[in-house]
Order: C-alpha cells, then sequence, then structure tokens
C-alpha cells in the first residue's frame, strides 16, 4: 500500500511538474492571451492537460501493456507536429485570426443578450434574440447546469482548441513518459496507474499555469490596451519563434529529413 500511494503521489507532483515544459507554457500563453477571465483560462489549461492525458495515456499503455516499438522517423514526427503546431498559433495570433475566430464562436454576440428562465425547478441563463426561432435551445432540452453555465460561454471553437493542442503534446511526450515508467515499475497495471495519476497531475498543473498566466492579460485589458496587445504579439512571436526552433531541431539535427533519423524520447 506504501510503494502504490508512493508510485500515485510521485505521478501527480511529477505530472504537475511536466506541465511547466517549455513548449506546454508556450502553447497555453498563446490560447490565454485573448481570454479576459482567469476562470475561463484555468479551464482552458484544464482542457489542454485532459487532451494530453488521453495520449499519454493511450501511447504509454499501447508501450506497457502491448510493448510497441515507436521508430525514430515516426518519434521525430510526433515532435515535429509540437512544433508545426506552436508554428500555427503564433500565425494566428500574430494575424489576429485567432482573435477574430473566437469573436465569432462566441456564443454572445452584439444581437444577443442573456437571461433566465426556468425549466421545472432549474433555473438558467443563456444568449437570447428575439428575432424568429432564435430562442437558444428547444424547451424541452435541459442541459446539465454547470456545463450549461461552464463551456456555454467558451464557445465550440474555445473548447476544441486547448484539447486538441493537448493531444499534440501528448503525442511528443508519451514515449519518453512510459519508457520512464518502464525502469521503475515493473507491474504493468500500477505502470497505467502511474499514467494516469500523471495525467491528472497534468491537468492540476496547467489549470494553475493558465490562471496565473491569464492574471496579467486579464489586468491590462481594460487599464493598458497597449500594454495588453503588446503582451498578445508577443506570446504570437514566441510560439512562432519556439515552433521554428522545434522543426529545425527534429528536422535537421536529429535527421528527420535524412536518410538516418535518429530519436531518443525525453
Amino acid at each position: 500500500m506504501v510503494t502504490l500511494l508512493s508510485i500515485i503521489a510521485l505521478g501527480f507532483f511529477l505530472g504537475m511538474r511536466h506541465a511547466t515544459d517549455p513548449d506546454h507554457v508556450i502553447a497555453v500563453t498563446t490560447i490565454v492571451s485573448r481570454q479576459r477571465s482567469i476562470r475561463q483560462a484555468a479551464l482552458i489549461g484544464a482542457l489542454w492537460g485532459l487532451g494530453h492525458t488521453i495520449t499519454i495515456l493511450l501511447v504509454g499503455s499501447a508501450i506497457i501493456l502491448f510493448g510497441l516499438v515507436i521508430p525514430p522517423r515516426i518519434g521525430l514526427t510526433m515532435e515535429l507536429s509540437v512544433g508545426l503546431m506552436l508554428i500555427l498559433l503564433g500565425v494566428l495570433n500574430l494575424s489576429g485570426i485567432l482573435r477574430r475566430i473566437t469573436e465569432t464562436v462566441t456564443p454572445l454576440q452584439p444581437s444577443q443578450h442573456s437571461h433566465s428562465h426556468g425549466h421545472g425547478d432549474y433555473v438558467h441563463s443563456h444568449p437570447h434574440s428575439h428575432s424568429p426561432e432564435k430562442h437558444g435551445h428547444a424547451e424541452n432540452a435541459t442541459p446539465v447546469g454547470w456545463m450549461d453555465r461552464t463551456f456555454g460561454r467558451l464557445g465550440l471553437y474555445q473548447v476544441v482548441r486547448p484539447l486538441a493542442v493537448g493531444i499534440v503534446h501528448g503525442l511528443a511526450g508519451s514515449a519518453a513518459v512510459a519508457l520512464l515508467v518502464l525502469t521503475t515499475i515493473r507491474v504493468p497495471t500500477w505502470a497505467v496507474v502511474y499514467l494516469l495519476v500523471f495525467g491528472i497531475g497534468t491537468v492540476a498543473g496547467m489549470m494553475l499555469i493558465t490562471a496565473a498566466i491569464a492574471i496579467p492579460f486579464t489586468f491590462s485589458e481594460s487599464r493598458f490596451s497597449h500594454l495588453n496587445r503588446g503582451l498578445g504579439l508577443f506570446s504570437g512571436v514566441l510560439s512562432l519563434a519556439f515552433g521554428l526552433f522545434i522543426v529545425y531541431q527534429m528536422g535537421f539535427i536529429n535527421g528527420l529529413f535524412a536518410r538516418n533519423p535518429h530519436w531518443v524520447p525525453r
């Protein structure tokens, strides 16, 4: 029991530390730079961590349970995908496309407002328009309150985006985490439990990081608009530069574009 508790504790805290890796922080900074709420920023961090955990658990479990071996070229391609994703996020941020997409898909449009009503003993609010056929949802559809209040504000795009980014990041780190676990935990079931707890720790760590990152953006938006724009531009440039560095590292230094690639999971 002591050993299992030690594994759980170690996995959780290492997962929180894993959330602080530079490529992780840069990616979520680019996303969070357009958020106006610390709470929503923390939720974005949780979604990123969930996507990361899904990939870590699936790929890591395959390595642990079935002895899956990832060829160097595939491993380098997975890490290259992180660089390409960072480049895309940087370009979208710098071009203003990221902000326009976010504003377009956010449920509350200028012609809408929010109002409260009840379904039996359930009272909630949602976007509403006085235009015909714009009630917001069917009268007989009563969503789960927390989901309606939380994800409704984000919009589908803002929910899918950090989840997809987390999944891509999980591809790059899953092999290294699984191989590290195999060298220290000999029981496959415990190793998979470790991966799950590691993922939960990553979710918690990323929630704290995104909430902390959102503070200067939220504070400067209404008080220092030039500083707010500068922070957004800086996050875009940083994401673009770091993405290009990863592409160069994987493609040319580690030989993905050469005949004999060499890859060490880390």
